[in-house]
């Protein structure tokens, strides 16, 4: 139905839209060509276009493509190890571990630790993630058994934790009772 509520009838003309004209198309092509035909190119001038290459990771074995460039910049930063970038930021946080490390400390516990995964975690990664919640629990009872701040405890006994003097049980049942004799 049309907008007006009467029934459209009648045919319909599709026609096919205007053809553009490809004239301007190749004029234009024709200008840059001439503009370049005028300019000399100075070869010499143009800088050279490195070539990208494989470069392995030495911690976690991922190859990324770079640069020669990129790659002898990173292996300088990194005593001769080319490390791609999700190992590069997990030897930054391995720094500031423990009071901050050294470059190559952090870097060689990253490789181990990435060497053990390998040789390890790959082929039995339900085993390493028990592992790491082993570990994770080792590390909760011992913060439990030795509190890192005097703030936490007071007096023997836990700051926030509530203390218990008796049971309620007692109390509850005589109110009952004395409920029950008032009415």
């Amino acid at each position: 139905m049309a907008p007006n509520g009467d029934a459209m009838g009648g045919t319909f003309n599709f026609s096919r839209p205007p053809r553009l004209s490809n004239d301007g198309l190749q004029r234009a092509i024709s200008d840059i060509s001439f503009q370049l035909s005028k300019e000399a190119i100075d070869l010499k001038q143009l800088s050279t276009i490195s070539e990208v290459e494989d470069a392995k990771c030495d911690c976690c074995g991922m190859t990324e493509e770079c640069t020669p460039e990129y790659i002898d910049r990173v292996r300088d930063k990194y005593s001769g190890k080319w490390v791609c970038g999700l190992c590069a930021e997990a030897v930054k946080e391995e720094m500031k571990k423990d009071g901050g490390k050294s470059k190559e400390e952090a870097l060689s516990e990253h490789m181990s630790a990435c060497s053990r995964f390998n040789k390890f975690g790959r082929a039995y990664p339900v085993l390493v993630q028990a592992e790491a919640m082993r570990e994770m629990l080792k590390k909760n009872k011992r913060r439990a058994a030795n509190p890192t701040s005097p703030r936490e405890f007071q007096g023997g006994q836990k700051k926030g934790a509530l203390a218990r003097s008796s049971s309620c049980i007692p109390a509850i049942t005589r109110d009952m009772i004395d409920l029950t004799l008032a009415n």
